[in-house]
């Protein structure tokens, strides 16, 4: 089936430094104001030392043990080769690597399919605050 309607906007995240940013309301305006009804929302992330998740939202200490595991499985003080942009910069790429720059979610009734406790999530795996930038892209139905 050819889709009625494939719309595209690019997100601009804040971030203070390492941690999880929500923007599962920035996602669902999008298909609101794009129009959607039922099909798919792509993200993507531009950059190589963030990632995109889909993680709980109802606790916080969820998200600071999944930092927590991170630092374990790629910390800053691993002896790595590339440190051109810092001691952070390499185990932010081995993060991203793991987590991944890309989502796909199901789109029901105009609003992403997601399970009750969970949120859409930009990871900064950097110390310092960056500009992020994540593109939505929709493709499916119109709203009736």
């Amino acid at each position: 089936m050819t889709p009625q309607l494939i719309a595209t906007a690019t997100l601009g995240i804040d971030t203070s430094g390492p941690g999880f940013f929500d923007f599962t309301r920035d996602a669902a305006r999008f298909l609101t104001e794009a129009g959607a009804g039922e099909g798919a929302l792509f993200a993507y992330l531009r950059h190589t030392s963030a990632s995109l998740v889909i993680q709980e939202n109802a606790d916080p200490d969820v998200q600071t043990d999944l930092v927590t595991a991170l630092d374990r499985l790629a910390p800053a003080d691993a002896g790595w080769v590339h440190d051109t942009e810092g001691p952070d910069d390499m185990p932010a790429h081995v993060k991203a690597m793991l987590t991944g720059v890309s989502l796909q979610l199901p789109v029901v009734g105009g609003v992403p399919a997601l399970g009750t406790w969970q949120g859409i999530y930009l990871i900064e795996h950097r110390i310092r605050p960056h500009q992020r930038e994540v593109m939505l892209q929709f493709a499916g139905c119109r709203a009736d």
